[in-house]
């Protein structure tokens, strides 16, 4: 029986808040798992802790992305560009066990670096929260590691700032690599959050209300820094998208091709 299998065998959730919405992703999504799970290391895996601290983690990390470069488009992508994928390749998964929670369960988990793992190989995540927060009718309130809010907008706060503490390292590792300036990499990680919430929320039939939330939480002013410029959802005849406020560089490997939400199509 394989880990995820054991997981979704678990007797209860209640134990472990936050869980929940990772095993639903797992469910609709089986390509990204989230374990509830201290860092693991081993063939495959590294540490946030370590990506953000050892020059040598980040190094393998970006080689396995030159890697997977040279397999999806036939020759080696700019080292920037390489690492950007890297970073985006990491981001937008991580984002996931932040944002999840919040958008299903009402609940935000503390996940600093030394508490999660990834392995790009097979799909996979570890977290196991410091703690997580939640508001006053959650029924795991009163739980020793359940830190209250008062109401929505201080949980999107909390999700705010969970979120910046726990890429803020990581973005200092990769800017070297990157050569982007730090507003262009919070531009990024920004794009990351709302597009892998969009995403997941639209396949497990929540798009609207991940819309919604994403709007209140990214507002563009100051107190969403340093999160850059808000979600920009728009409606066509197309149905709902968007326009992001970072380039992904995909241009620099498909000249002709421009992602749907490229901002270089304006």
């Amino acid at each position: 029986m394989t880990a995820y299998q054991v997981e979704q065998c678990a007797p209860s959730l209640d134990s472990l808040p936050c869980r929940g919405s990772w095993l639903r992703l797992g469910q609709v999504f089986p390509d990204l798992r989230i374990h509830h799970a201290a860092p693991r290391t081993g063939p495959g895996w590294t540490g946030a802790a370590a990506l953000a601290g050892e020059p040598a983690a980040l190094e393998a990390m970006v080689a396995f992305d030159e890697r997977l470069g040279l397999d999806l488009y036939g020759a080696p992508t700019r080292p920037d560009v390489t690492a950007g994928f890297s970073l985006h390749r990491y981001a937008w998964p991580v984002a996931l066990a932040f944002t999840l929670p919040w958008l299903l369960e009402r609940r935000v988990p503390l996940l600093p670096p030394s508490r999660v793992s990834i392995n790009r190989t097979t799909g996979e995540l570890t977290a196991r929260p410091a703690g997580f927060h939640c508001l006053p009718d959650d029924p795991a309130a009163g739980r020793p590691d359940a830190l209250v809010v008062p109401d929505r907008p201080a949980l999107d706060a909390a999700l705010r700032t969970a979120l910046a503490e726990h890429f803020a390292p990581v973005l200092d590792s990769f800017r070297p690599l990157v050569r982007r300036g730090p507003r262009t990499l919070w531009a990024l990680v920004t794009d990351d959050v709302v597009d892998g919430l969009w995403y997941a929320a639209g396949l497990l039939g929540e798009e609207p209300a991940a819309v919604a939330a994403l709007e209140a939480l990214l507002t563009g002013d100051a107190a969403a820094a340093p999160f850059v410029g808000t979600p920009g959802f728009r409606t066509g005849d197309g149905g709902r998208a968007r326009t992001r406020v970072s380039c992904c560089l995909y241009y620099t490997v498909r000249p002709a091709e421009l992602c749907v939400s490229c901002p270089r199509a304006k």
